[in-house]
């Protein structure tokens, strides 16, 4: 790997990780740095997937003692079965629909149009979802993730299939989909960490699985190298997110969504980045 080769790398695993679990579609800002980088093709749509596994991994390092427990309590501790089953259940609506309608997302959405649409709805969703919490009465039904129910999870995970298109974000679904439920916005924004970590895997093992053919032992480096970055990237984008919703809410990143969305379709018209291949 040269040193140009390197810093793309190191670029698009920064990238990755700064906005995967923000609610602004880690997928908009891959295409674009990679535009800018010429970093493009097959395999780095393979690569793109499989440094997910980077930023997951800042999730489980920074709740090792959370998981731990879980993990220690799985076949003895009722609040650990509940986490659990919670998580998987959350997990099951995106895993299900993605195997079914992957490809035709793949070939009718992930264009110019759709994508910028999807950014520019999803930032006055989150505007709405804020102004009808800042006028709520009662507090959140949920303050804890631990204190969320079955059905709870279900339609935590019935919002995150919508990240399905592309643009919508999974944690910008996951989060505010959460709020609108019920959950408080520090419930909702753990939770989605914790749902991320079987969503990006199952992610990375599908695309590397599916597109095999496209790899090598001599990508190794290249992958490694881009989980790293995305794994720093991330953890220090948890631990900043953490602090910001205690006193923030996400009106900013709807501004963002609707600023870049207007962005791609001036980009895409003019020809200034190359959004779909």
């Amino acid at each position: 790997m040269d040193t140009i080769l390197a810093l793309k790398v190191i670029i698009m695993g920064i990238v990755e990780g700064l906005t995967e679990f923000l609610p602004i579609s880690s997928t908009g800002h891959l295409i674009l740095a990679g535009s800018l980088l010429e970093f493009t093709g097959p395999k780095v749509k393979v690569f793109e997937i499989a440094i997910q596994t980077g930023a997951m991994l800042a999730v489980v390092w920074e709740y090792r003692v959370k998981i731990a427990a879980v993990l220690g309590g799985l076949f003895t501790e009722r609040r650990a079965q509940k986490f659990a089953v919670n998580i998987v259940v959350a997990f099951l609506p995106a895993a299900l629909l993605g195997l079914v309608f992957a490809g035709a997302i793949k070939e009718k959405l992930f264009a110019p149009v759709p994508v910028a649409i999807a950014f520019i709805v999803g930032g006055f969703v989150i505007l709405w979802v804020e102004h009808r919490n800042k006028n709520r009465v009662h507090a959140e039904r949920v303050q804890s993730i631990d204190d969320m129910t079955l059905l709870d999870a279900f339609k935590v995970g019935c919002a995150q299939a919508f990240a399905l298109i592309p643009g919508t974000s999974r944690s910008g679904a996951s989060i505010i989909g959460g709020m609108m439920f019920g959950l408080s916005r520090k419930a909702a924004t753990e939770f989605s960490f914790f749902l991320a970590i079987p969503t990006l895997m199952g992610a990375t093992v599908y695309s590397v699985y599916k597109d095999r053919a496209l790899l090598s032992m001599a990508d190794i480096p290249l992958f490694g190298l881009g989980g790293l970055a995305a794994f720093v990237s991330a953890f220090l984008c948890v631990r900043w997110l953490l602090r910001y919703i205690s006193t923030h809410d996400f009106t900013f990143f709807a501004y963002y969504r609707i600023g870049f969305g207007l962005f791609i379709l001036l980009s895409a018209h003019y020809g200034w980045v190359v959004w779909a291949e």
